[in-house]
Order: C-alpha cells, then structure tokens, then sequence
C-alpha cells in the first residue's frame, strides 16, 4: 500500500508533468493528458501514464516524450524537490479512447431503443 507521502508526491509531479508537457511541446491537433504517475517507493523510477486522442498516434507521442525523458524530468525537478528526481517512463493509457467510445455506444443505445409512453399526470411508478 502506497504511502501518503507518496500518494503526495505521485499527485505534484503529474500536475507538474502535465504542465510542462502542455507548455512546451507542440501537439498538432493532438490533446495529450497525463491520466496517472506511479513513483516507485525509493523515489528512483516513475510511469508516466498518457491518454491521446487526436491526429498523431499514441505509438508517435509515446516516442516523443520517452526520447525527451530527460529534459522533461530536468525541468520538474526545478519545480519539484525531492531527494532524487525519479527517472520517468512514459506509457499510454487508451481509457479515454475507450470511454469516448462508451458514450458513443450510449448515445448510439438511447437513440435505438424505444422509450416508455410517459404515466398520466398524478399517478406514479411503483417500481422506482
């Protein structure tokens, strides 16, 4: 079980991560979000997971911060002090692909199904 000091930590460098990443990189009609960090309990390794949705691929933007590593977690560890600044590894995280999706299915479901005439005024449902 991760500790609360831990849990602090996990929740300022996603915040400060995400910050950065929105600031400066350039993301060509791209929404890139930090969903989550896990920072491992020696504070030395971190996961970076990434929601993408948008014109790049995730497999592109995925590349794009692995291969900036080391600049992203310079810049956070200006803004974050820590004993050691954890060395980040990006991964991509599809549930927002999935739970636009779900609303689409949702939408696609409510627009299907027929509705259930309304009740005549004063009475009600027993079964709510």
């Amino acid at each position: 079980m991760a500790s609360r000091r831990l849990d602090k930590v996990n929740e300022v460098m996603k915040r400060e991560i995400s910050a950065f990443i929105q600031k400066d990189f350039e993301w060509s009609s791209t929404i890139v979000s930090i969903i989550d960090v896990k920072i491992t309990d020696d504070l030395r390794e971190g996961r970076v997971w990434v929601g993408v949705v948008g014109r790049m691929s995730p497999k592109q933007v995925i590349e794009k911060l692995n291969k900036s590593h080391g600049f992203i977690q310079k810049a956070v560890s200006r803004r974050v002090v820590l004993r050691c600044t954890p060395r980040l590894t990006f991964k991509h995280d599809n549930s927002a692909k999935r739970g636009v999706g779900l609303v689409h299915l949702m939408e696609e479901l409510d627009e299907t199904l027929t509705k259930a005439p309304p009740l005549p005024e004063g009475e009600f449902d027993p079964q709510i």
